[in-house]
Formats: structure tokens, sequence, C-alpha cells
């Protein structure tokens, strides 16, 4: 029996595909060991790489679903990437696992049955949590730096939606990048001249790379605090950064972190790493929020087909709805599914 994990692997200084097979491949390690699914069934794992391209993982998706005996495919980091499933999933009736993509339009999509399940931050937790964070800098105005994507608009989307109710902090202004842009700093100086005293950013690591150097060779005096949403966690961007690193005030909104995990589930699956792929130390884990929401996912999973008594998708689907009293790696979760609400965290797990 099978789960399919379709990432984008590919990417340059990407760890976030690695991180999320990971997980899956520990909690599928401990799932054997303790007999399997239906009885004694080993599950087994099959990767395949989108390199972030839409159109590759569409073809990957096809061929999960024309693959016997494989029940649910996960996806990565990238929600412009996963938001292209949505229609596809469904006309196809194949369950999609989202252990880390932040577009609300994920599994808010208006489908019923909903075939797309996530256990991960989305936008609606994201920006709010980044929003408020500013007010512990001292900031009432921010500017918002944002993708060109969809995943930038759903972003803002989530940002208008906490403006209307909230009355501080003020957004001075929003600049747009474009994925590939070799320079950010004449958008960030625009907002700097609108009168924001810090930054919203949603980037991935590479783009927060760019920022971060640049800002580096300002004067102090002009470097404002940046609060990022997570994709800066899934590549080498501390590493790439370096020193300057040292010289910005830059925070990242999370959901998991192994030093916050139960300390004896964290220390059984740092064992499991160790024994798999020889990272026993949590500073040996490269984006972990991608190996502790995959590996619970995993194991919900699981519990799932047991549940459903069988490998059929819809069965599963219905069943994964049904899951209760799990504990996790990232939390205990009480009902993580329900049929109105395919998100399992919520905005107490956002810190």
């Amino acid at each position: 029996m099978y789960l399919g994990f379709d990432g984008e692997f590919g990417v340059e200084q990407s760890t976030s595909a690695q991180a999320i097979e990971r997980g899956i491949l520990i909690a599928i390690d401990e799932i054997n060991r303790a007999g399997g699914v239906l009885g004694g069934r080993p599950l087994r794992l099959i990767s395949k790489d989108n390199r972030a391209v839409t159109a590759r993982g569409v073809k990957n998706l096809k061929e999960f679903a024309q693959t016997p005996d494989l029940v649910a495919m996960f996806v990565g980091r990238f929600s412009p990437v996963v938001l292209e499933y949505v229609d596809l999933a469904h006309e196809l009736k194949m369950i999609v696992l989202d252990p880390w993509a932040a577009a609300d339009a994920i599994t808010r999509n208006g489908r019923k049955p909903n075939y797309m399940f996530r256990l991960s931050l989305r936008d609606g937790l994201a920006m709010p949590a980044m929003l408020k964070h500013t007010l512990s800098k001292g900031a009432e105005r921010v500017g918002l730096l944002l993708p060109n994507t969809s995943w930038g608009r759903s972003n803002l989307v989530s940002a208008k939606k906490y403006f209307l109710e909230t009355p501080e902090p003020h957004m001075v202004g929003i600049e747009w990048y474009q994925w590939g842009d070799q320079t950010m700093i004449d958008k960030y100086q625009a907002l700097r001249s609108s009168g924001a005293q810090a930054i919203v950013f949603v980037a991935n690591d590479s783009e927060a790379v760019i920022l971060c150097r640049e800002m580096a060779a300002l004067p102090p005096e002009q470097r404002l605090p940046i609060v990022s949403h997570w994709g800066v966690t899934g590549g080498n961007f501390v590493n790439l950064v370096g020193e300057d690193l040292a010289k910005l005030d830059f925070s990242v909104v999370q959901t998991f972190s192994f030093y916050k995990a139960e300390p004896e589930m964290a220390q059984r699956v740092l064992a499991v790493s160790d024994r798999l792929f020889g990272l026993s130390r949590i500073e040996q884990i490269e984006s972990p929020v991608g190996v502790g929401h995959a590996y619970d996912l995993t194991h919900l999973a699981a519990r799932a087909i047991d549940l459903a008594g069988t490998t059929d998708r819809q069965a599963v689907r219905d069943a994964l709805e049904r899951v209760t009293q799990y504990r996790g790696l990232v939390k205990y979760f009480e009902q993580p599914f329900t049929p109105d609400n395919h998100d399992a965290l919520g905005a107490e797990d956002v810190f």
C-alpha cells in the first residue's frame, strides 16, 4: 500500500521537500514496525519531483491517481503549485495531504466532499499573527512586501480582513515583487519612505536572502524590523545570509519546533531519524516544520485507513474526518478534521 509525495526536490537550495519526505518516512517506519495498516499491510512511499513547476506536478498527480493501492498524495511548500491541484484532485478523487503550503483556498475551496486536508499554517492565521507581532516591535505603521503570485494575493486578502477588524497597526503601502527578482531594496525603500516602521514580508528563502543582504548594507537607522512568513524556513536561508542576519531584526511566524515538542516523543522521533538518516540532533534537522507536520499527517492518514478498513480513497477521505484523539509531535489533536474544517491547526498553534 502506498502514499505518494509530489515535492519540489529539484529547487536549488530548498530543503522543504527533503524535510517532508523524512517526516513521512519516520512515521511510516513506526507504523510498519507496529504492524502496518489493515491488519498487517506495510506502507510504502513513492516520491516524485515537480521542481516547483505546476505542469510537472499535474503530471505527477495524474500518475499517482492511476497507481494501484496508492491511497493519498502529499504535496510540498509552494502554494501556487498546490492551488493548481484543487480542481484535478477532486475530479480524480485523490486525497491531497498538505503539510506546508499555506494559501487559504487550498482547503477552503467550497468543495463538498473536500479532498484537500492540511496540517500546516495557513495565510488566514499567519497574516494576523505577523501583523500583531509588528506591534511588539513598536510599529504603528507597516508596509507589506508580497510576491505577485496566488500566495501573495492570498496573504493580501487576509491582511485586508485584519485591517478592517483591527485598529492597529495601520498599513501604509504594498509593494509587489516577482519570483526571480534579483533585487528587493527599491521596493523596501518605497515602503520605508511611505512611513512604514516595520515590514511584513511574504517570501521563500531565495527572496529573503536577497532582501537581507541588501538591508544589511544600509545604514543601521534605515533597517526596519522584518516580520516574515515561514517560507524562508524551507531552505538554506540562515547559512546563505550568514553574519548579515545578526545586523537585522528578523522574525518568522511558526507552528512547530522540536524544542517545544513533548520531550519523550521528540527523542523517539530523533532516534528513528538517526537510524534512517544519521540525523540525531535537533540542530541537524533542516526545515523542521516540514518534518513535524508530515510526521503527524502520515500517522493521521494511517489511522484513517484503518478506520475505513479499505484502501478505497473515498472511504479513507470520509474516515479522515472521523479520526480523533491523536497525540502527535506537533500537538494533541482531539479531532483534526471535520466535514466543515480541513485545517488541523488553529490560531492557538501559531507563534
